[in-house]
């Protein structure tokens, strides 16, 4: 059986704030075969890394990514919201603390960034782009993801674009035919449980939780000649269940674990 390619969900981001350039630096230190990320539009036309449509959860600042321009994502701070507040109040006061903490303060990842790491990083990493929708720019994100990867010179196989929006992998089609696409799925419709896909669709992506209650579905994807790469696997018992059933890509936040239990399995 062939090893499944470790991919890092939105860089190794059990170990450092997700979509930050350092989650991503740690993953390619660890070894990882691929790199997942999310994009978002800014009401400036760029794409930039976060899952969210707000921005209060993975930062200091507020507000809708879709109506905030890239030089305001500059100056918030992606870096620190997943660090615990100091035990004592008196800590956070002083302005030697103020001026340790501004050094330390980290800019959204805008998804140029990203490729030129992915160029930059000595061997071939995959990168794995999921589109989020719904969005007020629509099929905009799509467009814009294809200028960009031109524009970078990966309009090709290092790159897929997954979703959960089949009419984004439809797009995604038409815009760039030589692009995989993954139809992401936290269930499977019933007219799909056969292993096939949806119009648009290379690849299957469902769930963990779709292949603990019905571990069958790889086999079936894989007789309908599909790959499946499946999200996000972080539980021992989760990796030891995809790596069984023969997944093709494990998206997971703790990549080091995952290729640990690989590396424990070849011996």
């Amino acid at each position: 059986m062939v090893a499944p390619r470790v991919v890092a969900h939105r860089g190794s981001s059990a170990s450092h704030a997700e979509h930050t350039r350092a989650a991503y630096e740690r993953a390619l230190v660890e070894g990882v075969d691929g790199l997942e990320c999310d994009v978002r539009l800014t009401v400036d036309g760029h794409l930039v890394c976060l899952h969210d449509r707000t921005l209060s959860r993975t930062s200091d600042a507020r507000g809708r990514i879709s109506e905030t321009p890239l030089a305001d994502l500059q100056t918030a701070d992606f870096g620190n919201w997943a660090t615990d507040l100091p035990e004592s109040a008196d800590d956070l006061v002083g302005e030697d603390r103020f001026d340790a903490y501004d050094r330390v303060r980290v800019p959204v990842l805008a998804l140029e960034e990203l490729l030129g790491l992915v160029a930059d990083c000595g061997r071939r990493v995959d990168l794995l782009v999921e589109t989020k929708h719904p969005t007020r720019y629509g099929g905009l994100v799509e467009q814009r993801l294809v200028e960009t990867l031109r524009h970078y010179a990966m309009l090709d196989s290092r790159v897929s674009v997954m979703s959960f929006a089949t009419s984004a992998l439809r797009r995604t089609r038409r815009l760039a035919p030589e692009l995989p696409t993954v139809q992401l799925m936290s269930r499977v419709p019933l007219l799909y449980r056969d292993g096939s896909l949806p119009v648009g669709a290379d690849v299957a992506g469902p769930s963990v939780d779709i292949l603990r209650a019905h571990p069958r579905y790889v086999e079936r994807v894989h007789a309908a000649g599909h790959p499946l790469f499946v999200w996000t696997v972080d539980a021992p018992s989760d990796i030891d269940l995809v790596l069984g059933l023969g997944v093709d890509a494990v998206i997971t936040n703790q990549p080091a674990e995952v290729l640990a239990r690989l590396r424990q399995e070849a011996g």
